[in-house]
């Protein structure tokens, strides 16, 4: 496990917590993240986009002149795609993006992402953003701004913590997602992750569950085979 220093509103030590090595230190696969990354931003186009063909347009519905005798070339409809005004010729039509990435791809994408920021010491872990119950923007970007020199910050809050949304929703280079909405590409895209320790235990309460549901699951699966083999025994 990692140990990382827990610190208080004010920048000051409070304390110590571990990220456990199943989840902060396991091999980063990068084209395992580059693939959960492209379906991520694939799934969130919207793919309403739309051109319409000859036979959407409105009018020309009239040939534009007789098909013989004038000299030029023959014509159906000012419609046709080569005509200004004209149908669009295999032009983008409305389309779900969206790729299917199995949860477990998701979760080892994730992981990895993680791994990476916490082998380079960017992941912080703080007790809250501000002392008290009124939200502080000042005194926010002074915590942030004495836990990294990089630019770019991804703060992770607990969805209880509306004081310290409040205090970080307005600051520049600074990207707040909720304890429930962490993933990879927001990972990716920041240079340092900042966890409240509220938060850090909210995150590390589902990777709990999950292996929870994970062994049931599979003893649930175990069970009836073993008692085949026992029935046959007999």
């Amino acid at each position: 496990m990692t140990t990382v220093d827990i610190l208080g509103p004010t920048g000051a030590k409070s304390g110590t917590t571990e990220l456990p090595a199943e989840i902060f230190d396991v091999q980063t696969n990068v084209p395992l993240i580059h693939q959960v990354v492209v379906a991520q931003l694939a799934a969130a186009r919207q793919g309403t986009h739309a051109t319409k063909t000859r036979g959407e347009v409105r009018g020309g519905g009239r040939k534009p002149y007789r098909q013989k005798g004038t000299g030029r070339a023959r014509q159906g409809s000012t419609r046709a795609p080569q005509f200004a005004g004209g149908g669009t010729v295999h032009g983008p039509q409305p389309r779900d993006y969206s790729q299917r990435t199995p949860k477990k791809m998701k979760a080892a994408a994730l992981r990895g992402a993680l791994s990476d920021r916490a082998r380079h010491g960017r992941i912080h872990v703080v007790a809250g953003v501000v002392e008290g119950d009124a939200p502080s923007t000042r005194s926010a970007a002074t915590l942030l701004d004495g836990l990294s020199e990089r630019k770019n910050l991804l703060v992770v809050l607990h969805r209880d913590d509306e004081v310290g949304a409040k205090s970080v929703r307005n600051l520049a280079d600074v990207h707040l997602i909720w304890s429930d909405q962490v993933n990879t590409y927001d990972v990716l895209c920041a240079d340092d992750v900042v966890f409240t320790q509220a938060a850090l235990e909210h995150f590390l309460s589902f990777g709990e569950q999950a292996r929870v549901a994970a062994k049931a699951a599979k003893e649930a699966k175990k069970a009836p085979v073993e008692a085949e083999q026992s029935e046959g025994d007999n």
